[in-house]
């Protein structure tokens, strides 16, 4: 298991594009990744838009990635790098 944080920087949080984009992104690879909120009330498979919306994450928020499974190590870099790109 993989673990990382990311504080989002998007003006708007996780809104329709960058959780499309997302759900994409983790369901080319090899891994469940699962997004939860910092104070660990909400977390989501972050494959399942709808869920990741429902997260309701604005600006400054910070999220921890957990990765499993398959190749955790360039999953983790993977989404570490869409986080940076995208959100």
């Amino acid at each position: 298991m993989k673990q990382f944080t990311y504080t989002i920087t998007d003006p708007v949080g996780i809104h329709a594009r960058p959780a499309g984009m997302l759900a994409k992104a983790a369901k080319a690879l090899d891994s469940t990744v699962t997004i939860s909120k910092a104070d660990g009330s909400k977390s989501a498979v972050a494959t399942k838009l709808m869920a990741v919306m429902g997260l309701g994450v604005k600006t400054g928020e910070t999220i921890t990635f957990t990765i499993e499974g398959g190749d955790e190590e360039a999953s983790a870099a993977a989404m570490e790098q869409f986080c940076k790109d995208n959100m």
